[in-house]
């Protein structure tokens, strides 16, 4: 295994730092190295269900070779710290609900030109499923990657809750956790590459995406997943921040 070399100073500094202290706090179990591709721009698709996904995201494709760019909501370029750090490691800020959203998409498409690994939760935010299966997806990867044809691998991660459960505010660093991190095949969409880019295509493309990272991650979990996903847009209520999560009727 190679880590990444990035030409950037800053994106060094970062990534030994983060690197160090992931390491310090995760137990990590990580396999499927094999199916990033060996050249090339790609988008790495994962699940999401803590503030510290991002990280153990990230770090996976690090130290698989890959320099991410990850797209992540504008609030968070604008915080003290976190805001510097994402910029000087050219994160993508994404612009939700706003004339802006598309420019986001573009600067992903950019990055997948350069050669770059574009990594992306397709939730678009943290899972509002009870039992932290990932939720029906949003299009954004799927406009990215019809329009780019390029390749989408699948990531399950689970464990990271451990350190930090869903909007905890208390890091459990000691001792450490179990993070086990796996990419699967990459999914299939050559066949949707022609069709005009429509809701029917683009929700598609969605699916597939989501049926891929489900499917390993039910391998990581030992658990089957629900037979369908928790969908937002059915339980607005559940847009809010909770720290519990009663049992729902399941769409």
């Amino acid at each position: 295994m190679t880590i990444a070399r990035p030409e950037s100073r800053a994106y060094r500094a970062i990534a030994w730092l983060v690197r160090h202290l992931m390491f310090a706090v995760a137990r990590y179990e990580w396999s499927g190295g094999e199916n990033f591709p060996a050249s090339g721009g790609f988008i790495a698709a994962a699940n999401h269900a803590t503030e510290l996904d991002a990280l153990t995201f990230v770090h996976f494709l690090f130290d698989h070779g890959h320099e991410p760019r990850i797209l992540a909501k504008r609030g968070l370029f604008t915080t003290p710290v976190l805001g510097s750090l994402l910029r000087a490691t050219r994160m993508i800020p994404v612009d939700r609900g706003s004339a802006d959203a598309g420019h986001s998409l573009d600067v992903a498409r950019h990055e997948i030109g350069e050669g770059s690994c574009v990594a992306i939760f397709p939730e678009g935010t943290i899972t509002r499923d009870p039992d932290l299966w990932p939720m029906e997806g949003k299009t954004g990867l799927a406009r990215i990657a019809l329009s780019t044809r390029t390749p989408v691998i699948p990531v399950a991660q689970w464990g990271a809750g451990a350190l930090l459960p869903r909007y905890g505010r208390l890091l459990r660093p000691f001792p450490r956790k179990r993070v086990q991190m796996h990419a699967g095949p990459a999914v299939d969409l050559s066949d949707l590459y022609d069709r005009p880019q429509d809701t029917a295509t683009l929700r598609e493309a969605t699916t597939r995406v989501m049926n891929a990272i489900t499917a390993e991650l039910a391998k990581l979990r030992g658990e089957e997943a629900p037979a369908a996903r928790f969908d937002l847009r059915k339980h607005p209520e559940y847009r809010k921040k909770q720290t519990t999560y009663p049992p729902v009727e399941r769409p």
